[in-house]
């Protein structure tokens, strides 16, 4: 069983950063990815970043060279760090993970981004 926590998030200037955080815990030796999602309002969710234990990284195109994901296997942490923030990001971001064939996800942290 695997527990995922967030933390970060809140409101912004478009233009602006913030990070997001997520820590993994529980019966874990081996987590095979670690990512974010979001859903705003009336729409589907979407994967944003994703990233491997071998450090592969995956980005959403919308994100792309705006968003970087990292990883910490040690801890069992993966942070976004979001630059350039447009009002379209605005959405709930959840943390992701693939372990032992299962998914989780965490509770979600709200993103807003004023314009």
């Amino acid at each position: 069983q695997v527990q995922l926590v967030e933390s970060g998030g809140g409101l912004v200037q478009a233009g602006g950063s913030l990070s997001l955080s997520c820590a993994a815990s529980g019966t874990i030796f081996n987590i095979a990815y670690m990512g974010w999602y979001r859903q705003a309002p009336g729409k589907q969710r979407e994967s944003v970043a994703g990233v491997t234990t071998g450090g592969r990284t995956t980005y959403a195109d919308s994100v792309k060279g705006r968003f970087t994901i990292s990883r910490d296997n040690a801890k069992n942490t993966v942070s976004l760090q979001m630059n350039s923030l447009k009002p379209e990001d605005t959405a709930v971001y959840y943390c992701n993970a693939l372990h032992l064939a299962r998914e989780y996800w965490g509770q979600g942290t709200q993103v807003t981004v004023s314009a």
